[in-house]
């Protein structure tokens, strides 16, 4: 396998202490209870409905509810509607996953103590290596529907949550605090899982999606790559972005008319500009800057913050409908304005960034939320 393929711009002094300011006491309070949490992984939980073993992720569609006429039928769908029956322990294991080692890694890199990184190695061990408790690395189940499919190729976005796993692992790398095995381990198990992503009907399906779900398989894909050193879908997901994303996705006013179009049009745009601002902060290099490459007709992610940034700062002034569900949740401190801040240096975005909630917990907004800890980022 080739070796590990760094990509991201370092960023200053000033931007890692700007950044760490308004995070560090509660990463810190996070990571301390953080420190004796054991691991739980997909074999702690297992649904009937899946068909798949206890080691495959299985997770169904959220809009999809039982048929009033029908009841023991095939489900149907109330788009933006989220049916709380749903099978969702794998989802909260990966998502409990993400935080501990987002969390850890963020102490360790904020104190230099290696006591967080010692915590982080069980859980890695047991998502990705122990035969006895990791998960298979392919999304066969995910997002299946009653009656109507095992599961489907949109279900690739529930591994999103292991974006920030794969960067914790390149970030304690780099420091040369992860063990030999845990790196060659964990870097097997996201290569596996990255070829199954890039030849699955399923994973192919994803990559082809034409909105946040399209952009989402690129932000996934280009993450592990980097980590597991395959600078051929490094360079795709730079290819999607500059000829696919902003070229179909956005309009010349920088916002995204197939976002708009849905149920929950406000929170689904800064989802999809978060995507893409992850793209940039992943793919970046100091001669090919995504957060400066511009379409022929104009589109940039300086236009798609043009768009949004109103609107983060006074949601009331927002003229589209309202989200169906969870309108009141949103804004939080999204990756998009302390990224776009760290790169461009408009102060504006620091200081609409500063004072939003840093550490949602409200179960929806954390789905939909899949960078979520600035540190291993920017510091």
């Amino acid at each position: 396998m080739a070796g590990l393929l760094l990509t991201a711009c370092s960023p200053s002094g000033q931007v890692k202490k700007k950044v760490a300011a308004p995070l560090k006491d509660k990463v810190l309070q996070l990571a301390e209870a953080n420190l004796t949490e054991k691991p739980v992984t997909v074999t702690a939980a297992y649904c009937d409905r899946s068909a798949g073993t206890i080691h495959d992720f299985y997770s169904e569609g959220d809009y999809w509810w039982p048929n009033p006429d029908d009841p023991d039928g095939p489900y149907i769908r109330r788009d933006g509607e989220t049916n709380p029956d749903n099978f969702v322990a794998h989802r909260h294991a990966m998502v409990r996953f993400s935080q501990i080692v987002g969390n850890l890694t963020s102490a360790y890199l904020l104190t230099g103590d290696k006591k967080y990184v010692d915590a982080v190695i069980p859980h890695v061990r047991a998502w990705f290596m122990d035969p006895e408790t990791m998960m298979n690395p392919n999304l066969l189940y995910a997002q299946a529907i009653k009656g109507v499919t095992i599961g489907r190729g949109v279900g690739v976005i529930d591994t999103v949550r292991l974006i920030e796993v794969s960067q914790s692992l390149i970030r304690l790398h780099e420091a040369g605090v992860l063990p030999q095995d845990v790196y060659e381990g964990s870097r097997k198990w996201f290569a596996d899982y990255l070829e199954w992503l890039t030849t699955h009907k399923n994973g192919v399906d994803e990559m082809k999606a034409k909105n946040n779900h399209g952009t989402c398989w690129a932000l996934q894909a280009a993450s592990f790559a980097q980590y597991a050193g395959r600078t051929d879908i490094v360079d795709l997901c730079k290819d999607r972005y500059k000829n696919i994303f902003l070229p179909t996705q956005m309009a010349t006013d920088g916002s995204f008319p197939q976002e708009l179009a849905r149920t929950k049009p406000y929170g689904y745009s800064l989802f999809n500009l978060d995507a893409m601002a992850g793209l940039c902060q992943i793919l970046s290099t100091p001669e090919d800057d995504l957060w400066d490459y511009t379409t022929p007709d104009g589109k940039n992610m300086r236009k798609g913050l043009e768009f949004i940034l109103p609107y983060i700062q006074d949601k009331s002034t927002w003229p589209y409908a309202h989200d169906v569900m969870y309108w009141d949740e949103w804004p939080i401190a999204h990756p998009t304005l302390i990224f776009a801040w760290a790169r461009y240096g408009d102060d504006s975005y620091y200081q609409t960034w500063l004072p939003l909630d840093h550490f949602p917990t409200n179960e929806e907004v954390v789905r939909n939320l899949p960078l979520r800890n600035p540190v291993i980022w920017l510091y």
